[in-house]
């Protein structure tokens, strides 16, 4: 279980922010301007409208997604081409909803990724071989982010994490990244030496060299429709 729902049982919304969502993108002929993305409130009004009018009280998806959304953020700006492939699901649910790990492992690293659009509070897991279907047994890891700063408070890498133990929280804007409040979930089979933060979010020219370390985390979740 990675958070309190049953994904079998309870309705959730599937997500669309890519180019391909209407309230995203200006439409000229019909007069009518995107969603301002960079007021963090308006956006997270958007998602949760949306979640209600769904009556899905969680909003997922988005792995492999050519998204919009990171163009309201310089961080997702500082190269030639701009990272916009997201790598890992998000979970859209109200803020202070508990994080389980859904693995045993131990903590690899934490950090305050603190720039706007960015993770905020952090969580690498690192985990023992695992088995995922096209990519065999692989040493894995796991991110968590945008949570609170207070699911930071008593971590220390190689602290052992069991499945099913709560390691967190989601956090609320501007905490947790200045995001509508939601996780971020990704799986990796190669750190690249990085420690409390991984790329979620990658170029275009770059989206096969990180696909191919970043499993699709449905495999773990087994979510229909993802």
């Amino acid at each position: 279980m990675l958070l309190p729902f049953d994904f079998q049982t309870e309705p959730y919304l599937i997500l669309d922010l890519s180019a391909t969502n209407p309230d995203l993108v200006p439409d000229q002929r019909a007069g009518r301007l995107p969603l301002d993305l960079t007021d963090t409130a308006r956006f997270s009004d958007y998602v949760f409208g949306q979640l209600q009018a769904a009556g899905a009280r969680v909003g997922v998806g988005g792995y492999n997604e050519h998204r919009v959304i990171y163009r309201r953020s310089p961080h997702f700006q500082q190269q030639a081409e701009p990272r916009e492939i997201h790598l890992g699901i998000d979970f859209w649910a109200e803020a202070g909803t508990p994080v389980f790990a859904p693995l045993d492992g131990i903590v690899h690293s934490f950090r305050d990724n603190d720039n706007f659009g960015d993770y905020g509070p952090t969580i690498i897991l690192e985990h023992r071989e695992v088995v995922l279907p096209a990519f065999g047994r692989k040493p894995l890891y796991s991110l968590y982010g945008h949570l609170t700063r207070a699911s930071l408070n008593g971590l220390y890498d190689g602290k052992p994490i069991r499945a099913g133990e709560k390691i967190a929280e989601i956090g609320t804007y501007p905490e947790n990244g200045d995001w509508p409040p939601h996780l971020h979930f990704q799986l990796m089979t190669d750190m690249l030496g990085l420690r409390g933060d991984f790329p979620g979010v990658c170029t275009e020219a770059d989206r096969a060299k990180f696909l191919a370390l970043c499993p699709n985390p449905n495999l773990l979740l087994g979510i229909n429709g993802l």
